[in-house]
């Protein structure tokens, strides 16, 4: 475990941190090692009954490192960060995510895959992707537009534009939006209701919930093609060079 993540386990609840505050805990590749890890080592450990996750400091999670995902571009299927999405997603046991910061990114598709969602109002969230010349991922590009519509859907992942915690509460992204001290609270107690509840009858209804697990994989490994189609192409050496040279990026040039 790096000390880029950090778990704490109360009673049958066991919190993952993002630990990264200085970066607003943006994820690096090691890191979703380490996550991957823990999820599955919790998975199978009874003393485990629900898993939260946050962040450390004033943010959820800003997404992947660009430097880091520039220097390590996830092009196999077994890569960190794709073990990481397999990982929560298949997990058995309730996730809730406490987000009490910034969301970016990954740090909002994997909210899709968490079963509870409390955010701070201070929160943002945004699918940036298309901004920077690549695709969605996680099966976002699925889960979105059932959720929301295609309407929704196209002006979160097209437009790429943040929005605030209300919103997400309106769209269905976020249970309920929480004054800042409340937060961990919150989700304590219900993470607490949880792990009172009969364990393998969880399981069985979160599974139920999630009958449709089969067409999320298919769309996690199309996306992840096209992932890796977009890091190949010219747009995103633009996207990467004007990051790295702190400018806005011209896309104009490309048809």
């Amino acid at each position: 475990m790096t000390k880029n993540i950090r778990t704490e386990q109360k009673g049958d609840v066991l919190t993952l941190f993002f630990n990264r505050p200085d970066k607003k805990n943006a994820l690096l590749t090691d890191m979703y090692a380490d996550i991957a890890i823990t999820l599955r080592s919790a998975a199978e450990d009874s003393a485990v009954r629900v898993v939260v996750i946050t962040g450390n400091g004033d943010s959820f999670c800003a997404g992947n490192d660009l430097k880091n995902f520039l220097e390590s571009p996830p092009m196999t299927p077994d890569a960190p960060v794709f073990q990481f999405m397999d990982s929560l997603a298949r997990c058995p046991k309730p996730i809730i995510a406490a987000v009490n910061g910034i969301a970016v990114g990954v740090g909002t598709t994997m909210l899709l895959h968490c079963d509870l969602v409390y955010a701070v109002a201070t929160a943002k969230f945004q699918f940036p992707f298309v901004n920077i010349a690549l695709v969605p991922e996680y099966a976002s590009t699925f889960l979105i537009p059932r959720m929301l519509g295609n309407a929704h859907a196209s002006e979160l992942m097209l437009l790429g534009e943040a929005f605030n915690a209300d919103r997400a509460q309106a769209l269905g992204i976020v249970n309920s939006v929480v004054a800042p001290e409340a937060l961990m609270p919150t989700v304590m107690e219900k993470s607490q209701i949880l792990a009172n509840k009969p364990p393998a009858a969880l399981r069985k209804t979160k599974a139920l919930l999630r009958a449709g697990a089969e067409k999320i994989s298919t769309q996690i490994d199309l996306e992840n093609k096209a992932l890796g189609e977009s890091l190949k192409s010219p747009e995103f050496k633009e996207a990467a060079i004007a990051f790295l040279e702190k400018r806005a990026p011209d896309f104009r040039k490309f048809k």
